[in-house]
């Protein structure tokens, strides 16, 4: 019997099994779906077939640092009771040491080479086999690689909820490698998403300003006084607010701090949408841009790593980039940090919430 694509691709979609395994199996059972089926419990692709379809949204993040190369990963389980596991954690140390010995680009690549430790069979074998033996669904969800000749440093967080890999521009000595070191534990602490201001593109900039300027009219109550009243005004005059907060409001707008407290409602969005349709005229206002540009700084400085009060800082007020000068100083080279990559387990992940006592009546089922 021809096996067709659409046969294989139906196979995979009821299994979630391999293109290859789908294909050789209808192959082996002349295209009967059900013997194919089978045939793929039997080689053990079942077994992560069946538990494909349950989220894996715990696990752990690992590093790996070696002569000059770095990987980071992570390797996703169902519950946080095998990430713990000693076999999974195994597992996945073994899998950063395929990733920094590999030219993957990524992890569809990753799971088709030969596995480091049996070349016989592929990393997806050895993932499918680790899922038969643990018992739960299991993930190699991400990772990413680091080459340099320069500095390149490792944090795990709490058992592995959050890894990071910095890689600085310095030289390699005990004062570097150290100072690299608690960056990484900031990173890890503070979660940036750029190292300087440089990184960010104008069109990134524009997008924070547009949503800076548009929080701001929808939140009237912390525009400037002299804006504000003019809204007000002319939420009354435009007759937008009913009698009763017409009322409030001539009793508390001798203190502006307060009258938000009173309002109802329907006067808030009232007076956030007047704020939205006179938009352009308010960003004219010099103190409406002064007000703007102080949240977007504001925003930059916890995004941007430079721009990050140093953790360990002892005045409580020294910048990472201030804390790098002094670095850069002490051993007599600049420390300039090139990139840094920051996983957190299960980040953007759905985790499912199990009932046990409908789990079970749904098994007996």
């Amino acid at each position: 019997m021809t096996i067709t694509a659409a046969m294989v691709k139906e196979l995979r979609e009821l299994t979630g099994a391999g293109v290859m395994a789908c294909k050789n199996a209808l192959v082996e059972t002349d295209g009967n779906q059900e013997a194919a089926i089978e045939v793929l419990r039997k080689k053990g692709e079942a077994t992560a077939v069946k538990k494909s379809g349950r989220i894996a949204a715990e696990g752990i993040v690992y590093t790996l640092v070696e002569d000059g190369k770095a990987a980071i990963v992570e390797v996703n389980s169902e519950t946080d009771f095998v990430a713990k596991n000693e076999k999974f954690q195994t597992f996945v140390g073994n899998v950063a040491k395929q990733i920094v010995a590999s030219d993957a680009k990524d992890v569809e690549e990753l799971l088709g080479e030969a596995w480091i430790l049996d070349p016989a069979k592929t990393v997806k074998d050895e993932l499918v086999s680790q899922i038969a033996v643990i018992g739960e669904n299991m993930n190699i969800r991400r990772f990413e690689k680091l080459e340099s000749e320069g500095v390149i440093s490792s944090y795990i967080h709490a058992g592995g909820k959050i890894g990071v890999l910095v890689e600085a521009d310095a030289p390699a000595n005990d004062a570097v490698t150290a100072a690299i070191k608690t960056i990484a534990m900031q990173i890890a602490a503070m979660n940036p998403q750029y190292i300087s201001r440089n990184d960010i593109s104008a069109d990134e900039l524009a997008k924070m300003r547009e949503i800076t300027i548009d929080s701001a009219l929808n939140e009237p109550d912390t525009l400037p006084k002299p804006i504000l009243m003019n809204l007000l005004n002319k939420a009354v005059e435009s007759k937008a607010w009913s009698d009763e907060d017409i009322a409030i409001y001539e009793e508390k707008k001798s203190n502006l701090n307060y009258l938000f407290n009173f309002l109802s409602k329907e006067a808030k969005a009232a007076v956030a949408e007047i704020a939205m349709n006179d938009k352009a005229e308010i960003m004219e206002n010099k103190i409406f841009n002064g007000l703007v540009e102080g949240r977007v700084s504001k925003q930059l400085k916890e995004v941007c790593l430079l721009d990050q009060t140093y953790v360990m800082a002892a005045d409580g007020k020294q910048t990472v980039a201030k804390y790098l000068d002094e670095v850069s100083k002490e051993v007599g080279a600049t420390v300039a940090l090139k990139k840094f990559v920051r996983f957190e387990t299960g980040e953007g992940l759905e985790k499912k919430e199990e009932n046990f006592a409908e789990e079970v009546a749904a098994q007996m089922k």
